[in-house]
């Protein structure tokens, strides 16, 4: 029971670091203003990331294609793994680093977003794809742990959950995540 409460507790204390983080919690409010522009645009928003943040990162596009509160009309989002024909033949032809980096060199346009959520901040394919989106004008959002890695530099916006414990930033990339999807939600369709 001691162990369960611990692990609860210490959940609880990052995302108040989160909470007590004014530069953080303006940073959430830009990427707030900065997707609902892109989608008021008629632009796209993607998602990226490995293992279980490629899950989480599923996860919201699926609240913006799909719905969080409000019964309304889908948004453009998607997870760029979820297409498992493509993620396997680009991994076999040309290695796992580029997968994402050909997606978005093949989709993405101008003015879309692409957000990464990496706890490390240094998952070369998500490197890779911000670098291909800087080139393409495609706004860059990094969901990291403390530090930013690598990240850090390749994007416009950052999110770095101030812990390194991969968990609790994963469980901090999803408190955001929601926050981000409910006010984007409710700035575009007010």
């Amino acid at each position: 029971m001691d162990k369960i409460k611990q692990i609860i507790q210490a959940s609880i204390d990052t995302k108040q670091q989160v909470l007590q983080d004014e530069a953080l919690l303006s940073t959430i409010g830009e990427v707030v203003s900065v997707i609902t522009t892109a989608f008021k645009n008629g632009n796209r928003v993607y998602f990226c990331g490995n293992g279980g943040s490629a899950a989480d990162a599923q996860h919201l596009a699926a609240e913006f294609s799909g719905r969080f509160y409000t019964d309304r009309k889908a948004l453009p989002a998607e997870a760029l793994h979820c297409n498992t024909s493509y993620l396997t033949a680009v991994a076999n032809d040309y290695g796992y680093d580029v997968v994402f980096s050909r997606m978005i060199d093949g989709i993405g346009e101008s003015g879309d977003v692409l957000i990464g959520l990496s706890t490390s901040g240094n998952s070369v394919n998500i490197l890779n794809a911000f670098d291909t989106a800087r080139k393409k004008g495609i706004i860059t959002i990094a969901f990291t742990g403390a530090s930013g890695g690598k990240m850090k530099s390749l994007s416009d916006h950052l999110i770095n959950v101030p812990s390194n414990d991969t968990p609790r930033i994963q469980e901090s990339h999803i408190t955001i995540g929601h926050i981000i999807c409910q006010l984007v939600e409710e700035n575009y369709f007010q």
